[in-house]
């Protein structure tokens, strides 16, 4: 039987209003360091599997800075129904307020299929780090099919919206020079910051198989691939050591 779960946060100033877990997605509210109030997601049971409807909702409201994370990477694996897994998370960063957005990895286990879609809404003096990262397949074993969208809106406007699929059924060419090239890790880290102005990080590489892209805004977004998920992890922590605006530590 497929299971169907939203969790939600809501960060104020002054703590945290709601922190509603359900079904395998348990939030708790764990110790951080500096001024972040920090949720670590916490996986209460194997999802998301086929045909699983999973969401996670967060809200950060003015002048609020949270950290959100998770205590393991979240694997997406086979079902009993052959129906595609979903999984949804919405972020929504209020004026003045932070959010870094650092979950483990997400997994794609042999058999499986998901679709997974991030929206981020921002004001426009808020600020966002967001770091998402899959990785191909568990060791020795073949990919699933997996789709990630990633959606971010600055003050109403679109600031980036990226596609990418991976696996058996996507479209043909994702596993070539052109897109992977063999790799089995790939990673997206996305700083966005009133600070950067009009002149945003320069474009410039970190190692072989990582670059960093300057948006149409005070935005930066790296992408990286990687042969696993311990490499992929060390090129995003580079990048954000650097990219990230001072005074943010490495997540």
């Amino acid at each position: 039987m497929s299971v169907r779960a939203t969790a939600r946060v809501v960060a104020e100033r002054d703590g945290l209003p709601v922190l509603e877990s359900d079904g395998p997605l348990a939030l708790r509210r764990t110790r951080a360091g500096g001024p972040y109030t920090r949720v670590t997601v916490v996986g209460a049971m194997s999802a998301p599997l086929g045909g699983d409807r999973l969401a996670i909702e967060v809200g950060v409201g003015e002048g609020a800075r949270l950290h959100m994370d998770s205590a393991a990477a979240t694997v997406a694996l086979p079902g009993r129904t052959p129906e595609a897994a979903a999984y949804d998370v919405s972020l929504d960063v209020g004026e003045d307020a932070e959010l870094r957005w650092l979950p483990e990895q997400l997994i794609s286990a042999r058999g499986s299929e998901l679709r997974m879609h991030t929206r981020v809404a921002l004001a426009g003096t808020a600020r966002l780090v967001l770091r998402e990262e899959q990785i191909l397949g568990r060791h020795g074993e073949e990919t699933g099919t997996l789709t990630t969208r990633l959606t971010v809106h600055r003050a109403g406007r679109p600031l980036l919206d990226q596609e990418l699929a991976f696996g058996p059924g996507a479209p043909g060419g994702w596993d070539g020079g052109a897109v992977l090239g063999g790799h089995r890790a790939v990673g997206q880290l996305l700083v966005v910051d009133p600070d950067f102005g009009d002149d945003p990080p320069e474009p410039r590489q970190f190692g072989v198989t990582a670059v960093l892209t300057p948006l149409a805004g005070p935005a930066a977004l790296v992408t990286a691939v990687a042969p696993d998920a311990l490499c992929l992890r060390r090129l995003l922590d580079t990048a954000l050591s650097e990219v990230a605006p001072s005074g943010a530590a490495r997540g």
